[in-house]
């Protein structure tokens, strides 16, 4: 295999990681509902339950950043594979609603964990003129896998009056196959720099094609002085203020957006417009795969128009579609096919954006000493945010007059801040080295 091949195979083996993220995400929109009356649960135990698994994630994207710094990149991917394997078949099984719940939140580790140190790993392991599209590998692994939920969710309805079961479980296929793979991977080269084993470093930097390897090398080197020579940077020293700033207010927006929300309950947002069951399922397909359609193009073009073009190319057209949901559901003409369009059309302009831009941008923004904790912090805020809008959105949508009016409202409005934000705030970090990134945000 050719150098170029060999970091697109390193960036899409531990990217995979990204499409189990994405098939958990989107799979419980599938069987929210059977839950809900399998266990007799009200508004809010329901978004309780629901949200687990993202509580999980924020506690995952909080905890990673330390084994990813100790053990290293890769066998991080591995122990996320394993988490994978266990949640997917215990919660399919399971009769008991703690345990479904118990695990459902451990799976949301895994998710978490990976969010941190899967994008953290493919912007060590991609050159820097690739970074950009190797990094959103990992967003495009996760709009698969959430397609692909809503298509298995779709053809496994009413196989059985347990077909809920099987929409859970057929996780552990693809897990399986994770966890086999990321054995195959080497190590981050940067993650070898600062164990001290820099010819192990130089050959995966050479099997990755970079360009000028010994320049790497001391680029590297340069920017883990601090730490070989025993300081111990804190991400909350007063230097990374403005990092800080840009990855937490970028991720808040993210969920603001009420992607979440959609995405968890699509068949249920769909239902509330008169759509029966299976066509609702259905029609969750056309979000998933307008996802996947719209996050391809983003990565074709992420590295030549760079990051900040995106998101306001994005946040024009998010404020137009949600506000057009919102006001289906304010002047009733919900029906039909009026709701699936416009969010269609959200979707393919968050694709096109903030679900492109995100991870890749948080992976750059943070200098090398401090990168897993600001990964950490940007995942954790993330996660944080969506375990908030998915926990209170059924309680909202189904306990007040018109909430679906409101909900979508406050989406609205939120978005035409992010455009405002991405517009006057954020830099450009395409086409620039992680080590330039770093001198630019900070001392500029």
């Amino acid at each position: 295999m050719n150098q170029s091949g060999t970091a697109f195979r390193n960036s899409i083996v531990a990217a995979l990681g990204g499409f189990l993220f994405g098939f958990d995400t989107a799979v419980i929109s599938g069987v929210e509902k059977t839950i809900q009356s399998l266990w007799n649960l009200d508004a809010n135990a329901h978004g309780f339950t629901v949200a687990s698994a993202l509580i999980g994630t924020v506690l995952g994207s909080l905890v990673a950043g330390y084994p990813a710094e100790k053990y290293g990149r890769k066998i991080c991917l591995q122990a996320i594979g394993l988490l994978y394997i266990v949640t997917s078949i215990v919660t399919a099984l399971t009769s008991t609603w703690e345990v479904f719940v118990l695990f459902r939140f451990l799976g949301g580790i895994g998710v978490g964990a990976s969010s941190v140190v899967g994008p953290m790993y493919i912007s060590e392991i991609a050159p820097a003129h690739r970074r950009g599209r190797l990094v959103a590998l990992f967003q495009f692994n996760v709009v698969t896998g959430i397609l692909l939920a809503f298509v298995s969710n779709y053809l496994l309805f009413g196989v059985s009056e347990d077909s809920w079961r099987w929409m859970l479980g057929v996780q552990a296929i693809p897990s399986l196959l994770y966890f086999g793979m990321v054995f195959l991977v080497p190590e981050s080269p940067r993650w070898l720099m600062k164990q001290k084993r820099e010819s192990e470093a130089e050959k995966v930097l050479i099997s990755i094609g970079e360009p000028n390897v010994p320049a790497a090398v001391s680029s590297i080197r340069q920017s883990l002085q601090q730490e070989t020579s025993g300081v111990k940077e804190s991400l909350w020293n007063g230097r990374y203020n403005k990092p800080i700033m840009f990855a937490v207010v970028l991720a808040i927006f993210n969920q603001f957006s009420g992607i979440n929300a959609i995405m968890y309950y699509a068949p249920r947002i769909f239902e509330l417009s008169g759509v029966a069951k299976d066509a609702a399922l259905l029609q969750a397909v056309s979000i998933g795969l307008t996802n996947m359609i719209f996050t391809l193009l983003a990565i074709s073009v992420i590295d030549k128009f760079g990051r900040r073009t995106l998101l306001i190319i994005g946040s024009i057209g998010m404020v137009v579609a949600l506000g057009l949901v919102s006001w289906a559901f304010y002047s009733g003409n919900s029906g039909g096919y009026a709701v699936m369009i416009y969010l269609v059309m959200f979707i393919a302009f968050f694709a096109f954006s903030q679900g492109a831009v995100i991870w890749v941008f948080i992976s750059e923004i943070f200098p090398n000493q401090v990168r897993a904790q600001g990964q950490a912090l940007g995942s954790f805020t993330h996660w944080i945010m969506a375990a908030l809008i998915s926990w209170k959105f059924p309680d909202i949508v189904e306990n007040n007059t018109n909430g679906g009016f409101y909900a979508f409202l406050f989406f609205t409005v939120m978005m035409f801040l992010h455009g405002f934000f991405a517009w006057r705030v954020l830099p450009e970090t395409k086409g620039k080295s992680l080590e330039g990134i770093q001198n630019e945000v900070i001392l500029h």
